[in-house]
């Protein structure tokens, strides 16, 4: 595969008719192999297994409305009520992420209001923490703990 900057997990990867599919757990289904899907999947088992972020709170591929147009976040990960608490932008490694990549999560938290952000393409992790009041936010150095989300 790709070289990236996440710990190995067992990835459950099968040929379709020529074409690679990659078994997501949060989905429940075979979709689509990429290299932005394979970000995704390194991801969201770091986040599981490295994190304790349960696995029944985390969605991938979740539609938002802004305005008149519907966008897809990559994942959002919710509290124990099932209010979102954060949105991950996942990029290909071959993406740069950019300016770009970060309004694009921002316009997507015009319609979700959390508090956390994560952009990653596998080699980089930017983690932002916005406070509602100030509309200020901060980068962390690393990705906190489920647990800690609530307590920021």
């Amino acid at each position: 595969m790709f070289e990236l900057n996440l710990p190995e997990t067992e990835l459950n990867i099968r040929e379709l008719k020529g074409k690679n599919y990659i078994f997501d757990p949060l989905r429940k289904q075979f979709v689509r192999f990429s290299p932005e899907e394979y970000v995704r999947q390194l991801f969201t088992a770091f986040l599981k297994e490295h994190k304790d972020y349960p696995q029944n709170r985390m969605a991938n591929e979740i539609e938002i409305a802004l305005g008149n147009v519907r966008r897809r976040c990559d994942t959002v990960v919710y509290d124990e009520f099932l209010q979102p608490l954060m949105i991950i932008e996942y990029k290909a490694p071959s993406v740069a992420v950019s300016q770009t990549t970060f309004d694009q999560i921002c316009r997507y938290n015009m319609s979700l209001n959390v508090k956390w952000l994560i952009v990653s393409n596998g080699l980089k992790h930017y983690c932002c923490r916005i406070d509602p009041e100030t509309q200020t936010y901060s980068f962390l150095s690393d990705v906190p703990k489920y647990g800690d989300l609530k307590l920021s």
